[in-house]
């Protein structure tokens, strides 16, 4: 398989002197989230990304409950790289009886329990670093806090938060454990709400700044700016719908997103433009975003992902989508 290697640009995050490759790897399908991929297979896509330039690598225990942070300590331990994981969950010995309702095909046998205490931060730290094969994470972020994913019951997780868990972050940054704290999540409220309780130097959103949705330039952005936190954009092609799949947000796309990104196909065939090229592209013409981090499932994959990360894009193109009312005016677009 031939790789094509790019003269990856490097940002920093904030302040923190923390460097991302503009291109990184999102991990969780290499632990085996929504797709069946073997520890063998896991570590061809992590090969295959160092090989490319990628040197931007983001994992969580949620991930195959460890085994995706087994995979990426595995192959980047002593490498010269940018490694993020995340806090909030502990993974507590016992399998679930059906992982497959989790999104998870194979995962370790463990239960994941939410904990974003104080103790409960700290301890999914420690356990990091273990899992990992480590003794330092440069960025970690508290995932999956928000009613996205918690509902009702969020406001007693962000209490929880609130009252220790930002502390646990927070000191951990202080005394040079980890370089930078954040978040990840799905959506831009529970960032906003964030803010209001402490410093962090970067979220890492998936889905809600894509060629699909700008809704982060409402509010989002701008207290991001004055705050000086970076944005690291997951999930570019929203679950899948923006690369041919029906998947958008873990779910079936409902039918107004297959709509738009049928508008948004038209006009990309107009120009002879790889829609995929467009999605991987056009966040990071936002001078807050530091990182696009697709999560490849294989090989295959990543070459591919590196081709339209490299494609060119006729100025042209951002034009019509604008004009169309398919992207925001707002939004700024590549060169």
């Amino acid at each position: 398989m031939q790789i094509l290697e790019l003269k990856m640009e490097i940002r920093e995050i904030g302040n923190t002197g923390v460097k991302v490759s503009t291109l990184g790897l999102g991990g969780a399908p290499l632990g085996g989230n929504f797709v069946d991929l073997d520890d063998n297979q896991a570590a061809n896509v992590v090969s295959e990304a160092l090989l490319g330039g990628l040197t931007y690598f983001d994992t969580a225990p949620w991930y195959g409950f460890g085994r995706s942070e087994r995979t990426v300590g595995n192959m980047l331990r002593g490498k010269k790289v940018t490694i993020s994981t995340k806090a909030g969950r502990i993974l507590k010995p016992g399998a679930v009886p059906d992982p497959e309702n989790y999104g998870m095909i194979n995962p370790l046998p463990f239960n994941p329990i939410y904990d974003y205490s104080y103790d409960g931060i700290m301890r999914a730290y420690e356990d990091s670093l273990q899992r990992l094969g480590i003794d330092r994470i440069d960025i970690l972020l508290v995932h999956d806090i928000g009613t996205f994913q918690h509902g009702e019951e969020n406001e007693k997780y962000f209490n929880e938060l609130k009252r220790s868990g930002y502390q646990a972050v927070n000191e951990l940054r202080v005394n040079g454990d980890i370089k930078a704290i954040g978040l990840g999540v799905n959506e831009n409220k529970i960032c906003l709400d964030a803010l209001e309780i402490g410093d962090w130097d970067v979220f890492l959103l998936a889905g809600r700044y894509t060629l699909l949705e700008q809704t982060s330039l409402d509010e989002l952005f701008p207290k991001c700016k004055l705050r000086n936190t970076s944005i690291i954009c997951a999930g570019p092609f929203n679950s899948g719908v923006l690369v041919g799949r029906e998947m958008w947000n873990y779910a079936n796309a409902p039918q107004s997103v297959l709509e738009k990104v049928s508008a948004l196909k038209v006009i990309a065939d107009n120009h002879g433009v790889s829609l995929p090229a467009a999605a991987l592209q056009f966040p990071l013409a936002n001078p807050l975003v530091r990182s696009v981090i697709p999560g490849p499932r294989s090989g295959d994959e990543v070459v591919e992902i590196l081709k339209w990360f490299s494609a060119r894009i006729p100025d042209r193109f951002w034009k019509d989508l604008k004009s169309k009312g398919l992207l925001d005016e707002r939004a700024p677009v590549p060169n």
